[in-house]
């Protein structure tokens, strides 16, 4: 195949069918976000490299997207931009530079695509698309609880129900590793590896351990904590009574600063009890979250068998202060479209709405008809609300009504001569069969019934 017909790898092209089914899932986070008084806002997809540079950790680092620096047509070797890696380091960006002109607690989303230089893989793709929603100003559990809602929200709304909501905090994490003799230098080479966990297992984590120098005691020991966590949830099933058995659990043999992580983690649980993320919040301490800025309260979606995630977050108290100079807290979650799209697609979970065709009616041309009277009849549904294509030239009615099927059009408005003269107009159904002739007037409220049957 000739590569110049294709798009770079990693990259992707949308056709029809693909972009129906994005703007239905960007549609219901649209909504589902404005609900909780989020604020939309934009970014550039090019950001100065300082700006990125050194806020996602070691393997983060490696996957952004640089884009040398040119000069009298030539390229000099250096780096002096970058594409947007993610939402969140933009947004701070953003705050720190309009933080007067923005309120106390600034609520926004964002849906845009970003880069990173990653290995293709099912699901995972080099320009993709976040959702993200964030509150910047508050230090209160309540924006932790109002972001795991939303989130809750979209996906019920999407037809979501299998999902977890697994929630950690990074200073537990720390705490434990403290507790289990990991030396605060090797924290995060730590915690690089445990992030693998979900990909590499038990033993592919143990392994980096040895590699990074982890010692095989103490690496084993926060393991085995792992995993008593995980049997636990397996024994108790439902959310609440599990997650406070958790917090029972962890709290034994932890310091100060993993018990305070844990009080934080257990009253984002009793916040959100009575909201829709109540019944899918889990605690899990192996969570850890690959980017360095997160200071307190992290969260990953898991659902079924899908490998990976359907978006995460957290808190992150620092960021902003790296741009202003001083710390302004922050926290934020992130619904990664593509992946959203997978699932939704695989278990086919669009409404019959979303896949239904390009249009609803096609309105047919025939030789010697005026083409006006099929543009006015074509004018008139659309009035009413249908989706309408006009064929564009004369042909035959079977190519025009194999086009129409081909299409994913369900209905054939024919316009014939005696229709003209009638003021009437014929409906196909190419879905179930049959036909009617009836009066202009009446066609879209006919069409639209089909359409939209009463339950």
């Amino acid at each position: 195949m000739d590569r110049r017909t294709q798009p770079a790898r990693g990259m992707r092209d949308f056709l029809p069918d693909d972009i129906r089914r994005r703007e239905h899932v960007i549609g219901v986070i649209t909504r589902v976000y404005r609900a909780y008084g989020f604020e939309p806002l934009e970014t550039p997809a090019v950001e100065n490299i300082d700006t990125l540079l050194g806020k996602y950790g070691e393997e983060g680092n490696k996957l952004i997207f640089k884009i040398l620096k040119r000069g009298e047509g030539e390229s000099s070797g250096v780096a002096d931009l970058a594409l947007r890696y993610d939402l969140t380091v933009p947004l701070a960006r953003v705050v720190a530079e309009h933080r007067g002109k923005l309120p106390k607690f600034f609520k926004r989303y964002q849906i845009q695509p970003v880069w990173r230089a990653d290995r293709p893989a099912r699901g995972r793709f080099r320009e993709f698309y976040q959702c993200d929603v964030d509150v910047v100003g508050s230090t209160s559990m309540v924006v932790e609880a109002e972001l795991c809602a939303a989130v809750a929200d979209v996906l019920r709304e999407l037809g979501f129900r299998e999902f977890v909501i697994r929630l950690n905090h990074r200073r537990l994490l720390r705490g434990m590793l403290d507790a289990f003799g990991i030396a605060e230098p090797q924290h995060e080479q730590a915690l690089i590896a445990v992030d693998k966990l979900d990909k590499v297992g038990r033993e592919g984590v143990a392994a980096e351990f040895a590699t990074r120098g982890i010692p095989a005691a103490a690496g084993g020991r926060l393991l085995d904590t792992f995993e008593a966590i995980a049997a636990l949830r397996g024994s108790v099933r439902e959310a609440r009574p599990f997650n406070q058995r958790a917090v029972e659990t962890l709290s034994a043999g932890v310091g100060d600063g993993a018990s305070r992580a844990l009080a934080e983690l257990a009253e984002i649980v009793a916040l959100s009890a009575g909201t829709s993320a109540g019944d899918y919040l889990a605690i899990d301490p192996s969570l850890a979250r690959g980017l360095s800025y997160y200071t307190g309260a992290i969260f990953e979606i898991a659902v079924g068998d899908l490998a990976g995630s359907l978006g995460g977050g957290g808190r992150y108290d620092g960021l902003v202060g790296m741009f202003l100079g001083e710390d302004v807290p922050a926290c934020g979650f992130s619904l990664g479209l593509e992946r959203i799209l997978v699932v939704m697609t695989e278990r086919k979970m669009f409404p019959p709405a979303v896949t239904r065709g390009a249009a609803d009616v096609l309105v047919t041309l025939f030789e010697g008809e005026p083409p006006a009277d099929a543009l006015a009849v074509a004018a008139m549904l659309r009035q009413a609300g249908l989706r309408v294509d006009v064929y564009p030239e004369a042909d035959k009615i079977g190519k025009q009504l194999k086009l129409a099927s081909a299409r994913g059009i369900r209905f054939a408005a024919i316009v014939g001569e005696s229709e003209r003269q009638a003021d009437s107009v014929t409906i196909k159904d190419l879905t179930a069969g049959g036909q009617q002739t009836m009066s202009r007037a009446r066609a879209a409220s006919y069409v639209s019934a089909l359409l939209n049957p009463e339950p």
